[in-house]
């Protein structure tokens, strides 16, 4: 465009005009203000006549700051109107270029239409060129193709003769051939290749066949295993092409490891028959080390170091013999022989030197970290099917020999005698000692077992004392209390064995019952519910007891209870510092006492056999106000208790504390003065149990009462 058309398009403003367009409300409200700030400030300078005189230098001066301020905004307009006059010849030219490029872009639609509709007719003759390439190619290929059968043949009877690298390397080509064909055919398959994959899958399971029996071909041929270990890898490694799904021989090499390695060891479904659990345990004792052997020397250096052959070899006959003794758990009961023997295979021959734990082993056969062959289940189902056979036995053992004995003694002659001249029996020294001999025996095997054959070994000897075969023994028309003597021997020795089971509660009470009295002690329960929650723990087994037995186990336990808390308040640990404290010390007595009794009634001991209300009757004492009345409640507990000392009440007196000496000596004279305990039968010995400390010879202010 030239410049006279440029010219024409760009707009002319008109002489003399400072702003296009009509004046801006803006403005005026601006000039008013100006107007107005000016008037304010020419007031206030000129108030004062004598600034009239220099009125004519200010007007100047502000005519002369007019014209400047007018000039600057006339350049500031005009730079503008300029720059806004560009923008618009600027868009102009746009509009311009835009139309020019839309009329360029019609033209070339336009030809290309016409370019796609002279194409079509070629499309055929382009058809026909691709499909002559392929053609080319096959031909090329042809020779190959027709080689494809016999190269199928050869291949399979190298896999029938076990030839697996050479047989590899011939499948590999033809699987190569094929992909060239999938290269210039697309996914069209020829029929020459459909049995292809067929042929794949006969080496495939020919090699998984090879590693089936890795043992021995590693002693046999170690050759072959390793071709087949290696075709397997190169298999595994290789990428198949698209949309083939990848062939993992090494996986399958692996499953055919194990489970060849498991049906050589663990194939037969036939359990062994009762009583042949030992040969086989034996006959596996004997075969797994050399398995492991094996293994270690001959198949490992056959295969990769990632196979871990050793380990693979333990893992997998440690879980099939896992599974095989599962399996034997799940089948008829074993017999107690059978039972014993394999829990002390398990137990100690499998882990032990003799088997996995061989120090000819390496450490990758080590199967100790390892799910024992045995679970927790397991171990009490064959314990408690041992002590029931052994307990059958035993106790049918001790019904004959009771009747053999019984028989013995209705002889017309006199029983043997010892040395003493008594009659003498040796069937308590031959029960302790079948006893005693079921004991050792499990005793090996685990502490759980031997506690069991304790338990029953106990078991069956309080149901011997207390057979009925011991009714024989009374005469006919005899008294009814001629066997009192036996009773009573029998009630001794149960009472002698109840002590000796709770030798192991006191044991565990005795370190609770060391902080009692204090001053926690009153303001907590939290030391007698530990009491409560270890008795109950401990007694909780006496339900396996039969009765009365059970009544006189859980009467000991109480009574041992209370026996050390009454033991711990004797003990002078705590005295009470005032009215408050004794309320507390009462309270705490008086709640101890239920809870003990809860506790128990909670176990089943009869109410009558409760000792713990000894503990409302001490809290009487330390809850009494006036001391004058310590005589009466002193008497009233002796004629509860008469087995109360003076050194018992003396030591409940100094935890009552608040009493001189003329009150406690007033309180103790009871003991002797006081009317004598009424007779009782059912009263059992209890402070008389409980040793109480001595009184101080500070305290001793009459002789009578130190004597």
């Amino acid at each position: 465009m030239d410049s006279a058309a440029k010219d024409e398009m760009q707009p002319t403003l008109s002489p003399g005009s400072s702003c296009p367009g009509p004046e801006w409300p803006e403005q005026e409200r601006a000039e008013r203000l100006a107007r107005g700030a000016a008037l304010k400030w020419a007031s206030g300078i000129f108030y004062q006549p004598e600034q009239l005189a220099r009125l004519g230098q200010y007007r100047s001066r502000e005519v002369q700051r007019t014209c400047s301020l007018e000039a600057r905004l006339k350049s500031v307009m005009q730079s503008y109107l300029e720059g806004v006059q560009t923008g618009v010849w600027q868009l102009a030219r746009a509009l311009e270029s835009v139309q020019e490029t839309r009329e360029a872009l019609s033209q070339a639609c336009g030809l290309l239409q016409g370019v796609s509709q002279a194409s079509q007719p070629l499309q055929p003759l382009r058809e026909q060129v691709a499909q002559h390439k392929q053609l080319q190619a096959l031909s090329q290929l042809l020779p190959r193709l027709r080689a494809v059968p016999a190269a199928v043949a050869h291949t399979e009877i190298l896999i029938d003769a076990q030839q697996f690298l050479e047989a590899y390397v011939s499948l590999r080509e033809l699987e190569q051939l094929r992909e060239d064909t999938w290269a210039l055919l697309g996914v069209l398959e020829l029929p020459v290749f459909q049995g292809l994959d067929l042929l794949a899958e006969a080496l495939g399971q020919a090699v998984e066949a090879a590693a089936g029996t890795a043992g021995k071909l590693a002693r046999e041929d170690p050759a072959l295993l390793v071709a087949a270990v290696r075709v397997a890898e190169v298999e595994t490694g290789r990428k198949p092409p698209l949309g083939q799904a990848p062939r993992d021989w090494r996986q399958r090499c692996l499953r055919a490891l194990q489970e060849g390695l498991e049906r050589a060891h663990f194939g037969s479904p036939v359990l062994p028959a009762p009583g042949a659990l030992a040969e086989w345990l034996e006959a596996l004792r004997v075969a797994l080390p050399v398995e492991l052997a094996t293994a270690e020397a001959l198949v490992a250096p056959c295969c990769p170091p990632h196979y871990n052959v050793v380990q693979l070899w333990a893992y997998t006959l440690h879980s099939g013999l896992h599974r095989s003794l599962q399996h034997l758990l799940t089948g008829p009961e074993l017999g107690a022989a059978d039972a014993f023997t394999l829990l002390h295979w398990a137990l100690h021959v499998y882990l032990g030197q003799e088997m996995m734990g061989s120090l000819e082993l390496g450490p990758e056969a080590d199967v100790s970290q390892l799910e024992p062959l045995l679970t927790v289940e397991n171990i009490e189902q064959l314990e408690a099917t041992f002590v029931a056979n052994v307990q059958a036995n035993v106790a049918q053992w001790l019904q004959n020999a009771l009747d053999e004995e019984v028989a013995e003694w209705g002889w017309k002659q006199e029983p043997n005698t010892d040395s003493s001249g008594s009659y003498y029996s040796p069937l308590p020294a031959i029960v302790m000692q079948i006893l005693e001999e079921n004991i050792r025996v499990a005793s090996p095997v685990s502490e759980s077992l031997q506690r069991r054959v304790q338990g029953m070994a106990l078991s069956e000897l309080g149901v011997f004392l207390r057979s009925s075969s011991v009714s024989v023994l009374q005469l006919d028309g005899a008294a009814s209390g001629a066997l009192a003597p036996v009773e009573a021997a029998l009630d001794d020795l149960q009472r002698r064995i109840c002590r000796l089971v709770l030798e192991a509660l006191l044991a565990e009470l005795q370190p609770l019952f060391a902080t009692l009295p204090s001053r926690r002690w009153l303001s907590s329960p939290e030391l007698l519910e530990s009491v409560c929650k270890r008795t109950e723990r401990f007694c909780r087994d006496f339900w396996r007891v039969r009765n009365p037995t059970v009544q006189v186990l859980l009467a000991e336990a109480e009574r041992a209870v209370v026996l050390q808390y009454l033991s711990a308040l004797m003990q002078g640990r705590l005295v009470c510092r005032g009215a408050d404290e004794r309320t507390q010390a009462a309270e705490r007595l008086e709640h101890d006492a239920a809870q003990l009794q809860q506790l128990f009634l909670g176990l089943g001991l009869e109410e009558s056999a409760h000792c713990a209300p000894v503990l409302l009757a001490l809290r009487k004492l330390l809850n009494l106000h006036d001391p004058a009345l310590l005589g009466l409640e002193v008497a009233c507990l002796r004629q509860q208790f008469p087995d109360v000392s003076e050194d018992h009440v003396s030591a409940l007196l100094d935890l009552r504390g608040g009493l001189s000496q003329e009150q406690r000596l007033a309180a103790l004279s009871f003991l002797k003065a006081g009317p004598p305990p009424s007779p009782c039968a059912d009263r059992r010995a209890l402070f008389s149990l409980v040793p109480a400390p001595a009184p101080e010879s500070a305290s001793c202010l009459r002789s009578g009462f130190c004597a």
